[in-house]
Formats: C-alpha cells, structure tokens, sequence
C-alpha cells in the first residue's frame, strides 16, 4: 500500500500532462481550422460585389426546369464575308494600330459629344457573349450635370477613405508615379457617365430568379468591347472602378438590388492640354505563348 500511495502523485501528474496535451491539440486544431476559415483580407475587392462573384440562388427560388428560354430557338444559315490573307493582315494591323492609341484620360473636355454616338457605342457592347445568352448588363448613361456632381461627391468621399486607410502602402505607392488621387474632377466635366451594371440574377415571369451563368466574365467582356467601340468613335474614357461605392450610386440611380456596379467610365474628347503618363506595353513575345 505504501508503494502504490507513493506512486498516486507520479500517476496524478501524469494524468495532468496527458489531459494538457490532449487540450493543446484540440485548441490548436480549432485555432487552425478557424485561421483557415478566416478570409484573407483583400482591399481592392469591392464589398458590393463580394455577394454576386459567387452569388448562389436559394434553393427555394430556383426553377430548376425552366429558365424562361425557348427551346425552339430557330438555328438559321450563317453566312459572312470572307477576307482574303492580305486584307486580313491588313485589317488587323489596322485594328491594332487603332486600339494601340487608347489611353486612359483623367483630363476630359465637356465639350459635347452627339448622343447617337453614346447610342451607338453601347449597342456595340450589348453585341458581347454571355453565359446562355442572358446578357446580364444594364448600361447607365449620365448625362445630367446634377446627377453627375452627386455621383463625383459619393467616388470622392470615398476614394478618400481607400487612398487613407483601405488601399495600403504598396497600392497608393504603386500609384503615385501615375498621378492619380481622389479627386476625380472628370466626373463633372466628362459630357457622359457610363455605368455599367452587372445582373448577378434575373426575375422569371413567376417571380422566380434567373439564373444569370458567368455574369461577371460576361459583363467584363462587353466593357471591353465598349472601350474598342469608344476608341474607333474618337472618344477616351479612364476605367474607373469606384471601390465600396456601388450601394450608393446603385441607390442613386434606383437601380434594382440584383443589380452591382462593376464599371465607371466617364466619356469625352480630352481637353486640349491634357497629359498622360509615357508608359509602354508589353511586347508581343511578353503576353503571348504559341505551343
């Protein structure tokens, strides 16, 4: 008996250690899985659009059988001209040398530009594919000198906020050789404001949603061809993606909620003083892989 009390301490302390180890494991495995799950922090990623990236449709409001698409879509003959190889070189190189001129302008006239033009250009971009055809894109033309202040005053209270506090070091760093801030007086001065929307979902006849496949890719797709389209008008535009602006200008404009601002382009000629920055592109053997 004595023996086995002697050992009681020895016993206890190893239950202690035991139940220690075992507690460690099961935290540390938590704290692991929990810093997984934990999303990395991305502060060029516009918190409006976060919800429609990977936007999921309830189950309960999804029509699984049918989309309001019809089936018996008629397949008609498809015919084009056909260019011989020099005037393909030809055009292409021309249409090179046309989109090779795009610059991003900050500095735009509000000299008037004609309304057909504008009509114009975005039916070039409604021309864009899209994910079973759904066209998942609203384009928001602003041409009212109030509406576009108000619009400038939203982007710049917060644009101000992103260059202080949301952007970080490396991002205002990397845009100080640019020149560019939270000021965007072009917003007023641009005769047009292009805001280009996209529909995450659509609205079936039965009240249903819509699915809306690859909405994102296929609103982006249809800006460039805008930007192609604006360049072979004569007119310039600077992208601009208004970060954390989207609820407010969607507000704003009375635009729906399955609606999420994806693009800002203010649209003009640019002033006769205007500058930009002297950069070069990459040359051909830099962005393109031939296997």
């Amino acid at each position: 008996m004595a023996f086995f009390s002697s050992l009681t301490p020895v016993f206890i302390a190893i239950i202690c250690v035991l139940i220690g180890v075992i507690l460690k494991t099961t935290n540390g495995g938590k704290e692991k899985r929990e810093t997984k799950s934990k999303p990395l922090s991305h502060p060029w990623v516009d918190e409006d659009l976060k919800d429609g990236t990977d936007h999921h449709l309830e189950e309960e409001e999804v029509d699984e059988e049918w989309q309001g698409l019809d089936e018996n879509v008629a397949h008609v003959p498809f015919f084009v001209e056909r260019y011989s190889e020099s005037e393909m070189i030809k055009r292409s190189q021309t249409f090179y040398e046309l989109l090779n001129k795009r610059r991003s302008v900050r500095f735009l006239s509000d000299e008037p530009v004609p309304r057909e033009v504008i009509d114009n250009v975005i039916r070039t971009a409604g021309t864009s594919p899209s994910g079973a055809h759904t066209e998942p894109w609203t384009f928001v033309v602003v041409q009212d000198p109030y509406l576009k202040h108000k619009i400038r005053e939203i982007v710049e209270e917060e644009e101000e906020i992103n260059y202080k506090k949301r952007m970080g070091d490396r991002w205002v760093n990397d845009l100080k050789r640019l020149r560019t801030n939270w000021v965007k007086e072009y917003l007023d001065t641009a005769p047009y404001l292009i805001l280009i929307f996209k529909q995450v979902y659509g609205r079936l006849p039965n009240g249903k949603k819509k699915t809306h496949y690859y909405n994102e890719i296929s609103v982006s797709i249809a800006c460039g061809i805008l930007l192609a389209a604006l360049q072979n008008a004569g007119l310039y535009t600077v992208t601009s993606t208004p970060l954390n602006c989207g609820p407010q200008l969607r507000a704003l404009l009375q635009r729906p909620a399955n609606e999420k601002l994806l693009l800002l382009l203010p649209v003009g000629y640019p002033k006769k003083d205007a500058t930009v920055p002297a950069l070069t592109r990459k040359p051909l053997e830099d962005i393109m892989v031939v296997m």
